[in-house]
């Protein structure tokens, strides 16, 4: 953001007015008094810029990130290596805003960027049509949800206790809004229970949701879920980690109807939560009931190539008492990322990181379990993440490491009680083997 934004008082009462407004107090009468503060911010006043400029540089310098830390935490964000050519591109003024865009047509390059995006990402997930992306990974399950629903008109939805907590939250909130029964299928040794989704099957249910790698870090058995669910009519969801599709079958080989995701790992950093990107891509069968945007590309009366907007059927601008998706600010800048990304790698650099993730994640897992303070959680295929349980103090544990600059592991006990004592591992292409080798020595020694 440019530093300095002039607003004088004569530009304020003119703003003010053309409002209709009398004073600043007045843009905030809808917001209750209780809750408002009272009196003026405690803050000095009549400070330089270079005074205000230093001050902020100061309480930044505050905050630590993977830059100062060796990360091995994941749950669905990762420390993934960016290429700089990333930045580079995306800092371009004319890709340099989150909006989508309005005059969509002027914007011919920002619509390549999508088209290329949703051409990527079906090609990565072998799935026949990707929009334009979403808020994030949990924004791309309700709406998937929404997709099955509006096809087949069934109002229960079937998601595995295996899939982020946080997603499910969302879901969950989401559905009871649209009074859509929410339901959630059991857990069997970290994986989807297939005994208990045969059981919970029933005309009713719309989609069942799964997540392969799931959230502990292993592979469903998804092909076994498509199957009973397909003898059931209903659709399949499966949220993936697409870094994992360069080594592991696609959602498109096994079948599944809706595959959705976040994309974060596609070229986007850590920050504090987000923003972050999350792709719905579905089959043709589906194609007019995604949420946001499709663009197509075609030829100009003088034969030209050109990108334009081809379907946006439930988009809240043109069906506006029927829309049941407000993509507006969809972090589109992120797409570009993901897109700039994927370009750079290709079909070979995305094998090449995935054999990575799984080699070091592996190597990372025998080297822990030989340190005979942790054990596996459960002896099942997993991909770049793992569960283990520690042996010892995970709380001495953990604070060992962070004195020694290291992100141990993510604690599920909050959202699995069953997991008292047990660590969630992630382990990138960034990781090196003396990063894991240094993990493991600080393990002995709180031994």
């Amino acid at each position: 953001m440019f530093p300095y934004i002039p607003a004088t008082e004569e530009s304020k009462k003119k703003m003010l007015e053309d409002v209709g407004l009398n004073s600043v107090e007045d843009l905030f009468k809808d917001i209750s008094h209780k809750v408002r503060l009272k009196g003026e911010l405690n803050i000095p006043k009549h400070k330089s810029e270079l005074e205000v400029s230093s001050y902020i540089k100061k309480l930044g310098k505050m905050n630590e990130t993977t830059e100062d830390y060796t990360c091995f935490l994941g749950c669905g964000a990762y420390d993934h290596y960016i290429p700089s050519v990333v930045d580079a591109v995306i800092s371009r003024s004319e890709y340099y805003t989150a909006y989508t865009p309005y005059q969509a047509e002027i914007a011919q390059g920002t619509l390549q960027t999508i088209f290329e995006f949703q051409s990527m990402m079906a090609g990565l997930t072998g799935m026949d049509v990707c929009n334009a992306s979403v808020y994030d990974g949990s924004t791309a399950v309700y709406e998937a949800a929404y997709v099955a629903v509006a096809s087949n008109r069934r109002k229960e939805v079937l998601i595995s206790k295996s899939v982020h907590p946080e997603y499910r939250k969302v879901l969950k909130a989401s559905l009871g809004a649209a009074n859509i029964k929410y339901i959630e299928i059991e857990i069997k040794e970290g994986t989807t229970d297939l005994d208990d989704l045969k059981e919970k099957l029933t005309k009713d249910v719309s989609a069942v949701i799964v997540q392969s790698p799931n959230f502990f870090g292993l592979i469903e058995e998804v092909e076994e879920v498509v199957k009973e669910s397909h003898e059931n009519k209903s659709l399949v969801v499966m949220s993936t980690d697409p870094i994992s599709l360069g080594l592991l079958k696609t959602p498109g080989e096994m079948g599944v109807d809706i595959a959705i995701g976040e994309a974060q790992a596609l070229g986007i950093p850590l920050s504090f939560g987000g923003p972050y990107l999350g792709f719905i891509t579905t089959t043709k069968a589906l194609l007019r009931k995604v949420p946001g945007r499709l663009v197509g590309m075609t030829k100009d009366v003088d034969g030209k190539r050109g990108f334009v907007l081809t379907l946006q059927t439930r988009e809240q601008h043109i069906r506006r008492e029927k829309s049941i998706s407000n993509i507006c600010t969809n972090q589109a800048l992120n797409a570009t990322a993901a897109t700039v990304y994927l370009s750079l790698m290709g079909k070979e650099g995305m094998k090449e990181v995935a054999k990575q993730n799984y080699d070091k994640a592996h190597y990372a897992h025998e080297q822990l379990i030989s340190t005979g303070m942790f054990e596996d959680s459960w002896e099942k295929p997993f991909f770049k993440e793992f569960t283990l349980k520690y042996k010892g103090n995970l709380k001495a544990l953990k604070e060992k490491l962070e004195e020694n600059k290291i992100l141990g592991g993510f604690h599920p006990k909050e959202d699995y009680q069953a997991l008292e004592n047990h660590l969630i591992i992630a382990v990138t292409e960034k990781r090196s083997k003396e990063e894991v080798d240094q993990l493991c020595t600080i393990v002995k020694e709180v031994e």
